[in-house]
């Protein structure tokens, strides 16, 4: 989820750094999606669209952005309205770093994506728990309760179902009850400190290049949601929130 994301760049002191100089940068797959059609955007403010499926994301864009970030380039990224579910002309400029963390509840869905990744993280939430910080977060957002509620049993609890959770096996490390795992996100932390001072001078990958090894140590514990660590300019990290 976006708010273990979150800790993390606060233990890590990167929210006071001027973003220019940040070490440690935080990417969401909700600014990916799709530019709607006028029929999908009316759906869409009825809350009849599925945010939560695979081809509500651009792939394509999504991977190329990732990839000049791994090759330390600066970047814009799209900004996403989701009171109008819709992309805005401005941008977000992303600037090198050494880590990205990069969130979404589908980041380990496209094969090309995930396979950029240099550690995953899947963030395991109870479902009671996920559905109320979306209805809070929803209702924020101008919503009326009854078409949250719709829409979560239409389309965001099946397709997590479908889609999401099968892509708890892609993950390096799971992490229960998210942000409320303080021993787990500051094993983390220490992970990520310990590649800004060089102790982790290069990580691999099979994905990357052919061979590697790949890391495996899961928290115990397991439900939701998925959270990921990334390859940047030295590596990245990956986590994942439910948008919509």
């Amino acid at each position: 989820q976006s708010t273990v994301c979150e800790k993390i760049m606060e233990l890590l002191g990167q929210n006071e750094v001027d973003r220019r100089q940040r070490k440690v940068l935080i990417l969401s797959q909700d600014s990916f999606y799709k530019v709607l059609t006028a029929e999908q955007q009316a759906k869409a403010l009825k809350g009849q669209y599925n945010f939560d499926h695979p081809d509500a994301f651009d792939n394509d864009l999504m991977h190329t952005t990732l990839k000049n970030i791994v090759e330390g380039k600066t970047v814009e990224v799209p900004t996403y309205d989701f009171v109008t579910h819709s992309r805005l002309v401005s941008t977000t400029v992303v600037y090198p770093a050494d880590v990205v963390l990069f969130e979404g509840i589908l980041v380990f869905y496209n094969q090309d994506i995930r396979d950029m990744f240099h550690l995953r993280l899947f963030v395991d939430t109870d479902s009671d728990v996920r559905l109320s910080r979306r209805v809070l977060r929803d209702m924020k957002r101008g919503r009326d309760l009854e078409q949250i509620l719709t829409q979560y049993t239409t389309f965001v609890k099946p397709a997590f179902e479908e889609f999401c959770l099968p892509t708890k096996k892609y993950a390096d490390v799971i992490i229960p009850r998210g942000v409320d795992n303080m021993v787990a996100i500051n094993l983390i932390v220490q992970h990520i400190q310990d590649i800004l001072n060089g102790d982790i001078c290069k990580w691999q990958r099979g994905a990357m290049n052919g061979h590697g090894r790949t890391y495996k140590r899961p928290f115990p514990e397991q439900t939701e949601n998925s959270t990921v660590l990334a390859a940047g300019k030295r590596s990245h990290l990956e986590s994942s929130s439910r948008p919509h």
